[in-house]
């Protein structure tokens, strides 16, 4: 009966270091899976790594005589998330960011554009406001704008001037 306890103990030893070598080794694996190289996030720890903006559907709807206007546009971003932090342009004195809820608007100082998202400046929400037009627009200009962001730098864009009635997608 001797042999077969130390036979069962030998045994018993062999498994339980069978087990703590599997429990290392997968914790290993485990740990180089989540490690910072070929992953989603950027090496600076933002989710999708760095950003990578374009910007479409800009317009800005015809404005009274020398009046202020609304700037719309739809910045993507099939990267790590941004923040836009200023619009200026040649053409105009001032460019603001404004938020539109049901009852107001308040000036924003910054506009944040998601991961793998887009930031949308559309009617009746986010949007610009546009003042003191060193010459005043006419229907088919293109007006430069240069938007400021966080991490990407400075994106300058060509607006085109559209009847007051347009909307991006409507023929």
């Amino acid at each position: 009966m001797t042999s077969a306890k130390t036979g069962t103990r030998r045994f018993h030893r062999s498994a339980l270091l069978g087990a703590v070598v599997a429990t290392a080794l997968g914790g290993g694996a485990i740990l180089a899976a989540c490690g910072t190289g070929g992953g989603t996030g950027g090496q600076d720890g933002t989710p999708g790594g760095p950003a990578r903006l374009s910007v479409a559907d800009s317009y800005i709807p015809l404005p009274p005589a020398g009046g202020m206007a609304a700037g719309y546009l739809t910045v993507r971003n099939d990267g790590g998330q941004d923040q836009l932090l200023k619009v200026t342009s040649p053409a105009a004195d001032s460019v603001t960011m404004h938020r539109s809820t049901a009852s107001t608007m308040e000036q924003v100082d910054s506009l944040d554009v998601p991961a793998h998202g887009a930031l949308q400046l559309a009617r009746g929400g986010t949007h610009l406001m546009i003042m003191g037009w060193q010459k005043a627009p006419v229907l088919g200009d293109e007006l430069e704008f240069d938007l400021t962001f966080a991490k990407s730098g400075t994106i300058s864009v060509k607006v085109p001037v559209k009847e007051l009635t347009y909307r991006p997608g409507q023929s």
